[in-house]
C-alpha cells in the first residue's frame, strides 16, 4: 500500500499548500462561500465569550495555590 504513495518534497507540498489557501481564499468570496462563512461563525459565536470568565474549575484552582 505504501509503495504507491510518491515521495513529496517540502517544495511541492508547500505550493499544493499555497493552491488551495488561494482556492478557499477565491471561493469564500462567492455568495455560496459567504453564506457557509457567515453560517460556520454563527455556530462558533456562541462557544467565544469575552472576556474573563470565573468558572468553578478556576475557583477551585485558586483554592488549590493559598497557602
Amino acid at each position: 500500500m505504501l509503495e504507491n504513495i510518491q515521495k513529496t518534497s517540502r517544495r511541492s507540498f508547500f505550493v499544493g499548500a499555497a493552491a488551495l489557501t488561494g482556492a478557499v481564499v477565491v471561493a469564500s468570496q462567492t455568495p455560496t462561500g459567504q453564506k457557509i462563512v457567515s453560517e460556520v461563525e454563527e455556530v462558533l459565536s456562541p462557544a467565544k465569550k469575552n472576556g474573563y470568565q470565573l468558572s468553578e474549575h478556576v475557583k477551585k484552582y485558586y483554592k488549590t495555590t493559598l497557602v
